[in-house]
């Protein structure tokens, strides 16, 4: 049975699980990763690689680098790997033609159920929207943002309690499965890409520090949403008599008569925030400079917090 020449393109951790799967596959030969350079996070600036590198280097997988794909010179880094399949998941950076031009293509690992969805934020979107069901698309790269054509799919059934690191790791576990029952029948020719239907289709976008800012004149349910959605990045935040609040978690709860939209109200022991409909009962907070806390907790030691 012949093994193909495979380079791997990833980043976050959405492609780690394909990577590990793709690396003990065996109708292909991992000759190489490549993903983002090591840069500094936090408080102190510590240089850190990849999710996708430092699962790379516990495969013992040769690596590359390129701070951007789009140079002549990481173009011809990969292409001296010599790949006849290139496998992408979580990369973040367009994929130059030469390199989506290998004998047996390059396939992309995509979190939603393309055409919805495309682009940059698939997993946060559907939270947002209160989706019953998501999904992960096998596609076919062309030169396009994610509008290649579909070789498989797998649908997964959303609860609506899901955030966004849960659902990710969730869909990169299908991801990873779907891409192994699917790259020896590619391989042998036994799949065929379907185009994307146009109908449906969706394009989501980077996310900004700003997205997070709770408005009270949306619905609760709309901002709990949110909460789920955009934790870590860019989290949620609320301004308040006390300074900014961020929010980690609520829930919601039905609106009092005596409600005003964008007040904090005391709610049982704790706290919520009155909205054009119903209430946000805000569950964890961590008030600006302050640990994480209950709303609870906050009100203890904040009083102040509460408009009334």
């Amino acid at each position: 049975m012949s093994r193909a020449r495979t380079v791997f393109l990833g980043s976050g951790p959405f492609g780690v699980a394909a990577l590990r799967r793709l690396s003990e596959h065996a109708r292909i030969e991992l000759v190489g990763v490549v993903t983002a350079p090591a840069r500094p996070t936090g408080r102190h600036k510590v240089e850190t690689p990849t999710p996708v590198e430092i699962a790379a280097r516990d495969l013992g997988a040769p690596l590359v680098t390129p701070p951007r794909l789009r140079t002549a010179d990481a173009v011809a880094s990969v292409l001296a790997l010599d790949p006849a399949l290139i496998v992408l998941a979580d990369y973040g950076q367009i994929v130059p033609a030469a390199i989506l031009d290998v004998p047996n293509g390059a396939l992309n690992l995509h979190p939603s159920l393309l055409p919805r969805y495309r682009g940059a934020s698939p997993v946060p979107a559907a939270i947002l929207a209160g989706d019953t069901e998501t999904g992960v698309t096998l596609m076919r790269m062309d030169e396009g943002l994610d509008t290649g054509p579909i070789v498989a799919a797998e649908r997964v059934s959303l609860a609506g309690t899901e955030t966004a690191p849960d659902l990710e790791s969730r869909l990169a576990g299908v991801a990873a499965e779907l891409l192994a029952r699917s790259v020896g029948p590619w391989l042998d020719g036994q799949l065929a890409p379907v185009p994307q239907p146009a109908e449906g289709a969706t394009l989501t976008r980077p996310l900004r520090r700003e997205d997070g800012r709770l408005n009270p004149s949306s619905p609760a349910v709309e901002l709990e949403r949110r909460i789920r959605a955009y934790t870590p990045w860019p989290g949620t935040f609320l301004e308040t008599r006390i300074g900014r609040l961020i929010v980690h978690a609520a829930h919601v709860e039905p609106a009092e008569p005596v409600d005003a939209a964008g007040t904090i109200v005391a709610n049982g022991d704790g706290i919520a925030v009155a909205t054009a409909d119903g209430r946000l009962v805000l569950d964890e907070v961590q008030p600006a400079g302050g640990n994480r806390m209950s709303g609870a907790a906050l009100r203890r030691g904040r009083p102040g917090v509460v408009d009334r």
